[in-house]
């Protein structure tokens, strides 16, 4: 787009100079918005979010959050943070982790974390419920170049979590055990998403750590 349009669309991928992302991140219409920009498109993304995308994205943490108790691993956890690559890229996943002795590392601050003064996070996670086909494609071709050590998007439909490892050569694989996490099953943290939609946080929390303890 040759000037920056009054209304952006929302939810879609839209052409744009590094400068036009910055100016729309900046109008008060997007304060909200999380903003992604990636070969050199932006994307808002301002979905209402509903009870099943908020209830998964909690509970995603908490678990992840009880492992990192149960095992000793120190953790920190970033909700809605932004990541920056100035002029290249740009992410706001709805959680992400800094993890064992990289904890030391986990940027501080009122900014957005400039990635050319700070290293990626180990884990990012995205909680997908209409967009999953985005946050499959698109965005895990952006944490690829984020070169963040894992990927995770959660199915709020399925109730399923798709894992990546972001490779050191580039492009990612599937996996069905967290290497940031060792011992961490990907399907242990489905049945945990699965258990809620039955029972509460604590009942589903008391079943994990329960699991990790025989």
């Amino acid at each position: 787009m040759n000037e920056l349009k009054t209304q952006l669309p929302t939810d879609t991928w839209v052409d744009c100079t590094w400068e036009e992302f910055i100016q729309a991140t900046t109008q008060p219409e997007y304060a909200k918005a999380k903003c992604y920009y990636h070969n050199g498109q932006l994307r808002l993304e301002m979905s209402p979010v509903e009870p099943n995308h908020s209830l998964d994205n909690g509970l995603i943490v908490l678990l992840v959050n009880l492992f990192g108790v149960a095992k000793g691993i120190p953790l920190k956890l970033l909700i809605n943070c932004s990541y920056r690559q100035p002029g290249i890229i740009e992410a706001q996943p709805d959680a992400s982790y800094y993890v064992g002795e990289r904890v030391t590392s986990a940027p501080t601050g009122s900014s957005v974390v400039n990635l050319e003064f700070n290293p990626p996070p180990d884990l990012v996670i995205e909680v997908a419920d209409t967009l999953l086909t985005d946050d499959i494609g698109q965005k895990r071709l952006l944490y690829e170049d984020l070169a963040v050590g894992e990927y995770w998007v959660v199915d709020v439909n399925k109730t399923q979590v798709i894992a990546f490892k972001i490779l050191s050569n580039g492009g990612s694989q599937r996996i069905s055990e967290s290497s940031v996490l060792p011992g961490l099953a990907i399907a242990r943290l489905e049945e945990g998403l699965q258990r809620s939609r039955d029972t509460d946080n604590t009942a589903v929390a008391a079943w994990f750590l329960q699991a990790f303890s025989q």
